[in-house]
């Protein structure tokens, strides 16, 4: 696999006094306010905070999803703020991966199928999308249901297929958002385990959003949100 965090010296992300607001009534109310927060290259942080507190906020605004009230967001050194959507989509395309709590695959597909559209929409022929959409599979232990569709896999089997389809293109950074919150703690454990092992072997800086602490504990650093700000945690 290609080593996406020897692109750049400089840090993958930032978010810079990054704001996001929203009206209810008569009243702002602040998710983010004066945000910072920096992912160096090779290094995965565990988001850990109560739901409500903008932990999906921040994964929107570092995947360029939303655009922040001030502040900025920067990705590879380019600052993403003001940047058209097409640019935006582009850098969200070939940059960013993300992984969401439910698997969101494509149910006419097979898992192999579902790993190598991203690949194909980029402009990979066939046969090569095809062989990485393999080899992805394997390393997440799941070869051998390649051809099955979603409704044919276990909820960790569809989770790790996700997972796989997240990084076939080889992003520079990895977004998570609960990745395994639906899962029992076993399959969780075995699903994070195997999530882990794929950044750490593929070179990637990974941001994911958890609610379990020993999953947590597994990653290079851990901050949490605090009054609209990025704190880091012991």
């Amino acid at each position: 696999m290609s080593d996406p965090a020897g692109r750049s010296g400089q840090p993958v992300l930032q978010l810079v006094n990054v704001g996001r607001h929203f009206v209810q009534g008569e009243n702002q109310i602040s998710i983010l306010d004066g945000a910072n927060f920096t992912l160096q290259a090779g290094e995965t942080v565990a988001l850990v905070a109560p739901s409500g507190t903008g932990k999906s906020t921040l994964l929107h605004l570092a995947g360029l999803l939303e655009r922040p009230d001030e502040g900025d967001v920067i990705v590879d050194g380019e600052n993403c703020g003001q940047l058209s959507d097409d640019r935006r989509t582009a850098i969200r395309r070939s940059e960013i991966g993300f992984v969401y709590q439910f698997h969101h695959l494509l149910p006419e597909f097979s898992a192999l199928e579902n790993i190598m559209m991203p690949q194909l929409i980029t402009g990979l022929n066939k046969a090569d999308a095809k062989e990485r959409a393999a080899q992805l599979l394997d390393y997440m232990r799941i070869g051998h249901r390649a051809e099955h569709r979603p409704s044919e896999l276990s909820g960790g089997e569809q989770q790790r297929v996700a997972i796989a389809r997240a990084v076939a293109n080889a992003p520079l950074i990895l977004l998570a958002d609960e990745p395994t919150g639906n899962l029992d703690p076993e399959t969780a454990g075995y699903v994070f385990e195997a999530l882990d092992a794929l950044v750490r072997q593929s070179g990637l800086s990974a941001v994911i959003a958890t609610h379990n602490h020993d999953l947590a504990s597994l990653m290079d650093r851990r901050v949490t949100l605090v009054d609209g700000k990025v704190v880091e945690m012991e």
